[in-house]
């Protein structure tokens, strides 16, 4: 049995501090007290400055780019808490790294987000709180409790806000941009009561994208692509392409829940027939990343609940009732 802490601790690493300080404004209690940063050699240096012995002390902690830095942060974070006798330790990853790592592509690869699960756990973790994994099943990589938080109703509820969803939806359409999105882009056109469509697509190597046709009528329709993740941007570019040149559309706007943006994902974003894209904060992006096109949703409310249900024994499904 997990023990209880007897007071809700909160820190973070150097990953997203802005949500982590949004979360504990909405908790109502100040970060505690860490140095989280590195020696001369480049060494991960922490220390603890404030007691936790027998606190339920959350570690707000995205294993975003840098990713092997921000991993290795979280990790040291929860042997100090560990060894300074922390009650229970909740290893709050708003953004799981790794994750797309999930199987063996081909003879000889390894698997990596079981590899980072493993240190988690070794580390001293007792749980995990974390949003939209890449492949839900990846919860059971965990030999500890898994938290699984939903993007589609944080993102639908800041949608809702935007003129370009508040006028008639009758020639609205939500887009999965591939088979894999489905079951995600169909909750999001459920929530909005309009159809869905499909970008069938092929791969022919990592990050490139060759479209093939659309599964659906978006023709003279507005479509809204929703996608768990946007990485280089080559797919979601392609695929709104697809919906003016191929499918007919009339105007593209697209969200996600982790904006990892890397390589030449912001000029894509920048020229491409995107609109607007909406995101999710669980990722910090840089100043030169947010561009007029970017619009951010903050992720910090449904995140304070979840830690506020774990601390009082309450199930985190009832924040979606």
């Amino acid at each position: 049995m997990i023990p209880h802490g007897n007071e809700i601790k909160l820190f973070s690493g150097n990953s997203n501090i802005e949500l982590a300080k949004q979360i504990s404004d909405k908790i109502g209690k100040p970060l505690s007290k860490a140095f989280v940063g590195n020696f001369s050699d480049g060494e991960t240096a922490v220390h603890i400055e404030e007691s936790v012995r027998g606190a339920d002390v959350f570690v707000i902690q995205s294993t975003s780019t840098p990713v092997n830095d921000n991993l290795m942060e979280l990790l040291v974070m929860i042997d100090a808490l560990r060894r300074a006798s922390a009650g229970r330790i909740t290893a709050v990853m708003p953004y799981f790294g790794y994750a797309r790592q999930d199987r063996k592509a081909q003879a000889r690869d390894p698997i990596t987000a079981k590899l980072v699960a493993n240190l988690i756990t070794e580390a001293g973790a007792d749980r995990v709180l974390t949003m939209d994994l890449h492949a839900p099943q990846l919860q059971g990589f965990f030999d500890i409790p898994v938290d699984h938080l939903y993007g589609i109703p944080v993102l639908a509820k800041g949608l809702a806000k935007d003129p370009f969803l508040k006028a008639d939806s009758s020639d609205l359409v939500v887009v999965s941009p591939d088979a894999g999105s489905v079951g995600r882009a169909r909750q999001m056109a459920q929530r909005l009561g309009v159809a869905l469509a499909i970008v069938d697509k092929r791969r022919p190597k990592a990050n490139a994208m060759e479209v093939m046709h659309i599964v659906g009528d978006v023709n003279g329709k507005r479509c809204l692509i929703v996608d768990d993740m946007i990485d280089t941007a080559g797919t979601i570019v392609q695929g709104a392409k697809a919906l003016i040149e191929v499918g007919g559309a009339t105007k593209v706007l697209a969200c996600c829940t982790h904006a990892v943006l890397s390589g030449p994902a912001i000029e894509r974003l920048q020229d491409s027939v995107i609109e607007k894209l909406y995101i999710l904060n669980t990722i910090q992006q840089l100043q030169e990343k947010k561009i007029d096109k970017i619009t951010e949703i903050s992720v910090a409310q449904i995140f304070a609940s979840a830690i506020q249900s774990i601390f009082a024994e309450e199930p985190v499904s009832k924040l979606y009732d």
